[in-house]
């Protein structure tokens, strides 16, 4: 789902907020859970999910197209984990 299609998909279940407001919200969330992660912090919620993040380390690369073999520098990557509720929900019978 993309950004325009989840706005979308709230603004038909919630007629009575204009579709810019509920993109401004969205916008908001998106931007301090991303704020939260960049300060090395987690974020939580309850029922979904965390997101937290994940050191990687150094590593040796090779290039496909010609070879070559680069050193890819330690780097941070963000990490999810279902919560218990989103995961017996993905997993129902």
């Amino acid at each position: 789902m993309t950004r325009s299609k989840l706005v979308a998909a709230i603004a038909k279940r919630h007629s009575s907020l204009p579709a810019e407001v509920i993109s401004k919200i969205v916008d908001i969330i998106l931007n301090e859970m991303s704020d939260e992660l960049a300060r090395e912090g987690r974020v939580e919620i309850r029922g979904f999910g965390a997101f937290s993040l994940r050191k990687r380390g150094q590593r040796m690369a090779r290039n496909p197209k010609t070879n070559k073999v680069t050193m890819v520098p330690e780097r941070f990557a963000v990490y999810f984990r279902c919560g218990k509720d989103f995961h017996d929900l993905l997993n129902k019978d």
